[in-house]
């Protein structure tokens, strides 16, 4: 970055003015958000806040990357998004709306999946990345790229009515593996299409990424590198936790093959079988004609609770212990809330020799 060829023009000095004249920022400050170029990865509930709060802020380039579509189920917490936006590009949407909030701000945006092939490429003009992804198999791919590119890392996450901040791989500190070495054991950490969340919570969290975002540019403060704020809202809590650098998580020199494998997200390429989808109309009618099936719903007992439309209860993580309840003969449809963790339960149904094994397709969402 170039801080003294960035200058203002008179509107953006008056739209800045609140900034100008804080002694830690300054004109100085903000020619230096003017230059920075921040990379967005995910728009949704973590990143809309993070986006409306780095553009409004003046941060003169930023990245929207995401390749999903805006959904009804979306408007409760993704805040940039209304209901004449559904399915249209959520990156693309965002776009338009932080234009029309800043047009001094160049916006660019990527609608691609972001996977080992590409992260480095996509990565290599931004000077900041913040994490706003929804799933472990990206937050690891974006920590090992930003490690391999030396960007600095704000990180974000949430689950019902908690969430998690960190700054990773800022200045030689800890990174991401430090603080998890090893991903969760599958089921163990469902979505939050699976288990729900507070709608203002992410804009708690994002808010506070958007922060550490602005005081890495500027350099002021203190960055929470080595430490993970837990933030509580039922209890309106925030508990810092300290952790330490490992140095051989903080050493790649390239990405992984499958970060999907390695969370155990989808079967692995080790010759794991994946099994068919079936959809919730074809599911209707075959347990309308009556033909030999197995219902399995591998989600967790509160789940089932609220709603379950029959079959046997077997959580995920107890199905390994479980196998021998099931027939193997008897064809096996399995489901949870959105499909991910049917898929998981029917590799091991497979495996365990199950002759026919189908996973429902997005869950209980489309029953």
């Amino acid at each position: 970055m170039k801080p003294a060829e960035e200058t203002l023009s008179a509107a953006e000095t008056n739209r800045y003015s609140r900034h100008l004249l804080l002694p830690e920022i300054g004109l100085v400050g903000q020619q230096k958000l003017k230059a920075a170029r921040v990379l967005v990865v995910g728009c949704g509930g973590l990143g809309c806040p993070v986006l409306q709060y780095l553009a409004a802020a003046g941060v003169g380039t930023l990245g929207l990357l995401d390749f999903d579509t805006v959904d009804d189920s979306n408007l409760q917490r993704q805040v940039l998004y209304a209901t004449t936006d559904v399915g249209r590009p959520k990156a693309v949407v965002a776009a338009e709306k932080l234009h029309a909030q800043n047009p001094f701000i160049e916006l660019r945006t990527h609608q691609v999946h972001l996977t080992a092939a590409n992260a480095l490429e996509l990565f290599a003009d931004y000077d900041l990345v913040v994490d706003c992804s929804d799933n472990f198999a990206t937050r690891y791919l974006v920590n090992d790229a930003c490690v391999i590119l030396g960007k600095p890392l704000v990180f974000g996450a949430i689950f019902k009515f908690e969430g998690q901040v960190s700054v990773f791989n800022y200045q030689n500190g800890p990174t991401y593996r430090c603080l998890h070495p090893t991903p969760p054991a599958p089921g163990e950490a469902p979505s939050c299409a699976e288990i729900g969340v507070l709608g203002v919570l992410p804009g708690l969290v994002g808010t506070l990424q958007a922060t550490e975002a602005l005081k890495i540019i500027l350099g002021i403060g203190e960055v929470l590198s080595g430490r993970l704020l837990l933030v509580d809202a039922l209890g309106m809590r925030f508990q810092p936790i300290r952790f330490r650098a490992v140095t051989a998580n903080q050493q790649f020199t390239a990405l992984a093959a499958d970060y999907a494998a390695f969370c155990g997200e989808t079967p692995s390429a080790d010759g794991a079988a994946q099994a068919p989808e079936i959809s919730a109309e074809e599911l209707k009618t075959w347990q309308h004609s009556g033909r030999p099936l197995q219902l399995l719903d591998v989600r967790e007992p509160h789940e089932y609770a609220q709603y379950h439309i029959g079959g046997r209860l077997i959580p995920l993580g107890e199905l390994p212990d479980n196998l021998a309840k099931i027939r193997v003969d008897v064809p096996v449809v399995v489901h949870c809330a959105s499909g991910r963790r049917s898929q998981q339960a029917a590799a091991l149904l497979l495996a365990h020799g199950c002759v026919t094994v189908y996973s429902l397709r997005n869950g209980l969402a489309d029953y």
